[in-house]
């Protein structure tokens, strides 16, 4: 008996030995498959603890960190970088990355979130064809999302916000039957969505806000599961999408939802949250939304709502905020609204009956209802096909005539007429003489066009004095930017969270409110995609005359540094894509085509500079520093739109051309950049650059090649050949010929 036990338990001692050698080996093959991945990712901060003795199924999780196991194999992967992680260097390779990944074959949840992974995400991610949960968000990933995702069956999950995917939302999509979660945030998608979204039974939450969608939102009213949808700043509408009843938060703000809102709306009885804002909703606004059971924040500002308000209507016990301001409505505002300390209420710029927040004639809300056809029973009239056809070729031809305009203008200023830039611009102040026919059609039609330029911008609004106050800490240090010729610079932080940049002129008391309000106007209407648009402004006044003593000029604020950083920086995060060079150089193109036909009168000689082009957080390109008309009267400029001196005798048409040239010159300086790399930051630097690509244009491809941008070489010479080689040399040429470097 003792010699059978004492053999027992040999035998169970071989046993463990075997099995706790082979989980040494599974666990040192997955451990070895993690530090890879930490040499990946350039080692992060999040993975400093990891090396080769660490046992990482039983290492402590931590909020940028976690690694589950279950019997033997890494299950789960949480790894969470720094918020505004820069991109990963230029040697980095996503394909590998993923190769590495996808060796961790278990995996049902993984999450790459803020580690700077930039590039296509591979469709070999589909690999992990166990995964329930998949998040890379805030990340620089682009193009298409890959169609590989529609294998992995399994996926309860996918958050791939604040990347920079590209195209459509996939029809393949709705063949994600148990998806829960599709959240697709912050990216540069586009189009309509997919009818196949209603198939996903078991979606409850769907957010798309922050792209480029448009159209009607596809019937979701089979999506019984759904509980949040985020639509924000897209091009949704006219009609009000059809969904379910079981939706907690609903926000469909800075869209293009006009018509008015359903009677469904008023049974989503389990809603916290519906925000309407910056639409143009007509109709009556349904009081009823104010005391449905759960609704804790209401905002339906900036629309036009009509409707009478009555002191007796009751809230919901819940209700926090609402925001009824600048509708059409009248009457009076509700007791509950006003008696309650817990609950904020805004509602000025209607027609309601109080005294203390702004509000507009009664005639004013009765006559707008009428000008947007709020009428009883009225049917609203579709445009005809006609119509829509004339917009789509008239869009075409508007991008056509835009090509147009940039080779003729290159051509001229080839020709060797040499231009010459002006420290004084004028203003043109009636803008009905002197400016040619064509322009004036081209503004008029480009004015209503490139009212989707200023896509998911807030109205442009007045500030108050202590809103300003507020945003920077009044005016601290702190806040302080920098000061130039266009006055005090400083960063504020307005009360709904967002960031906003404040110049601050001062003014002489000489400047009557007259001289410079038609400028404030002209200001208000510069706002585009590609351009740092301005958001509002406001007054500061001398006590004693009442005169404006400073005005601050609002403008939003973009994060992301200048184009030259990313390009030619010269540190880690400065090596963007080629189709991203390409969508900058669009952008700027478009943004200089605004300021020059999208008012009248146009803004002309704004001393571009690629460190004036800043990038926000999808890359779009936008223009911060432009010929201002307020900004040059207040340095004791007469005007703006184009140069004087030597150019004083002639026309003002012939001004504009020779502006319009002036624009060119330095849009072609910044397309060298982008092109080459390189910073040019004298004109030296130009000429240095001419000697070159002559002497490479009469060499070989090799030399021709190695003038491009190596981190974009192969990718340029696939779409647009050697030859552009000649291009460039005229550029350069036409450089030298002008000796123009005031933009440096």
């Amino acid at each position: 008996m003792a010699k059978a036990f004492r053999y027992s338990a040999i035998l169970l001692c071989v046993v463990l030995v075997l099995l706790i050698s082979g989980s040494e080996q599974l666990q040192s093959s997955q451990g070895e498959t993690l530090l890879r991945i930490q040499r990946l990712l350039n080692y992060p901060s999040s993975l400093s603890s990891w090396n080769s003795s660490i046992d990482f199924c039983n290492s402590e999780p931590n909020a940028s960190v976690t690694v589950a196991c279950y019997e033997k194999s890494i299950t789960q992967l949480h790894i969470v970088g720094s918020k505004g992680t820069p991109l990963l260097p230029r040697n980095f390779s996503i394909d590998s990355f993923v190769t590495t990944v996808v060796g961790l074959a278990s995996l049902k949840v993984l999450t790459l979130v803020s580690l700077g992974l930039w590039g296509p995400l591979p469709g070999k991610i589909a690999r992990l064809s166990s995964l329930e949960i998949l998040n890379m968000s805030s990340n620089f990933l682009y193009d298409a999302i890959p169609q590989e995702l529609s294998s992995l069956s399994g996926l309860q999950s996918l958050g791939l916000d604040d990347n920079m995917f590209a195209g459509e939302v996939p029809n393949w999509i709705g063949s994600l039957q148990v998806l829960s979660v599709l959240s697709l945030r912050k990216n540069m998608l586009n189009g309509s969505l997919p009818d196949s979204l209603s198939n996903l039974e078991n979606l409850r939450v769907l957010a798309l806000a922050h792209n480029h969608f448009k159209g009607e939102v596809p019937d979701l009213r089979s999506l019984t599961n759904l509980q949040v949808l985020d639509l924000e700043d897209n091009a949704f509408g006219p009609q009000f999408p059809q969904l379910g009843n079981k939706l907690v938060s609903l926000v469909l703000s800075r869209n293009k939802f006009r018509d008015g809102l359903p009677a469904e709306a008023t049974s989503y009885y389990q809603l916290q949250r519906l925000d309407l804002s910056n639409n143009t909703f007509v109709g009556p606004f349904p009081q009823s939304l104010l005391s449905l059971p759960s609704v804790t924040y209401l905002n339906i500002a900036d629309n036009k709502f009509t409707g009478m308000l009555f002191e007796n209507q009751s809230c919901s016990a819940d209700l926090e905020f609402v925001d009824l301001s600048s509708n059409l409505m009248t009457g009076h505002v509700p007791n509950c609204l006003l008696q309650d300390s817990k609950k904020k209420a805004l509602y000025a710029g209607n027609c309601l009956a109080t005294g203390d927040q702004d509000q507009h004639p009664i005639s004013i809300c009765r006559n707008e209802a009428l000008a947007v056809g709020i009428l009883p029973q009225q049917k609203k009239r579709k445009p005809s096909k006609a119509i829509i056809a004339i917009s789509v070729i008239g869009g075409i031809v508007g991008g056509i005539a835009l090509v147009g305009l940039i080779f003729l203008a290159v051509r001229k200023v080839k020709s060797g007429k040499t231009i010459q830039k002006s420290t004084i611009r004028l203003i043109a102040e009636n803008a009905s003489t002197g400016y040619p026919t064509k322009l004036l059609s081209d503004a008029r039609y480009i004015s209503q066009t490139m009212k989707l330029g200023a896509l998911g911008l807030p109205a442009y609004r007045t500030f108050s004095l202590e809103e300003l106050e507020e945003a920077t800490n009044n005016f601290d240090t702190s806040a302080f930017m920098g000061e130039g010729s266009q006055g005090q610079i400083y960063r504020g932080r307005l009360k709904d969270g967002s960031f906003v940049v404040i110049r601050c002129l001062k003014m002489k008391r000489s400047h009557g409110t007259h001289n410079f309000m038609h400028h404030i106007e002209l200001i208000s209407k510069l706002r585009h995609r590609h351009l740092v648009s301005a958001l509002g402004h406001g007054f500061e006044y001398y006590l004693d005359d009442s005169s404006v003593s400073r005005i601050f000029l609002v403008f939003e604020y973009v994060p992301n540094g200048t184009l030259r950083s990313w390009i030619s920086g010269g540190h880690a995060r400065q090596n963007i894509h080629w189709t991203h060079r390409i969508a900058a150089a669009i952008g700027v193109a478009k943004g200089i085509q605004f300021l020059h036909t999208g008012i009248v009168p146009g803004v002309y000689s704004n001393n571009l500079k690629i460190t004036d082009v800043l990038l926000d957080q999808n890359l779009v390109a936008k223009i911060s520093s432009y010929n201002l008309p307020l900004l040059a009267e207040n340095r004791g400029m007469v005007g703006h739109g184009a140069s004087s001196g030597a150019s004083k005798d002639l026309s003002l048409s012939a001004r504009i051309n020779q502006d319009e040239k002036v624009d060119v010159y330095d849009f072609g300086l910044i397309l060298l950049e982008i092109l080459l790399g390189r910073s040019l930051t004298s004109g030296n630097d130009v000429d240095v650059l001419q000697d070159q690509l002559q002497a490479s244009i009469t060499s070989d491809d090799a030399a021709r090649r190695s003038m491009v941008d190596p981190a974009v070489r192969r990718v340029v010479l696939h779409f647009i050949g050697i030859g552009f080689s000649s291009a460039i040399d005229c550029e350069m040429q036409k450089a030298h010929k002008h000796k123009h470097f005031g933009g440096f």
